[in-house]
Parts: structure tokens; sequence; C-alpha cells
């Protein structure tokens, strides 16, 4: 599993995200405090605090994952 922090904060990066990480096998899964959630679930996404980074836990085989979400991605 690989954790990095991404950055959801307009309607339209979500679209972006959820359209991205839905094409991708495997599970991923958005973490905000305590609450967890399906990451290709836009309706989970929006139940979240998006005004701060989210932490995505990567739990997929796919090498190029985390490549495919680096727009999403922050420091």
């Amino acid at each position: 599993m690989k954790i990095v922090k991404v950055s959801l904060d307009t309607v339209d990066k979500v679209k972006g995200f959820v359209n991205t990480v839905s094409r991708l096998d495997g599970d991923f899964d958005l973490v905000s405090d305590r609450y967890v959630v399906d990451a290709k679930s836009i309706m989970g996404i929006f139940s979240l605090d998006l005004s701060k980074p989210l932490d995505l836990q990567v739990h997929s085989g796919e090498e190029n994952a985390v490549t495919m979400l680096k727009p999403f991605i922050v420091e």
C-alpha cells in the first residue's frame, strides 16, 4: 500500500480525479481524519472536508497508478 496526499478543492478536480481513478484497477481509499471512503465514489468524496489535502491509500498493483494521479498529488 502506498499513501500520497491529494488536493480536491474544486468540483472539476473531484470529477477529474474520479474519472482517472475509475479507469485504474485496484482499490483506492480517501482518508480525512477518521473517515474513509472509496476514492471511486463521487458521492463519498463530497461527504469529506475538501478544504484540506486528503490521504489517498493506493491498494493497487498497477505501476502507473501514482503517475496517472500526479495532477492531484500535493507535496
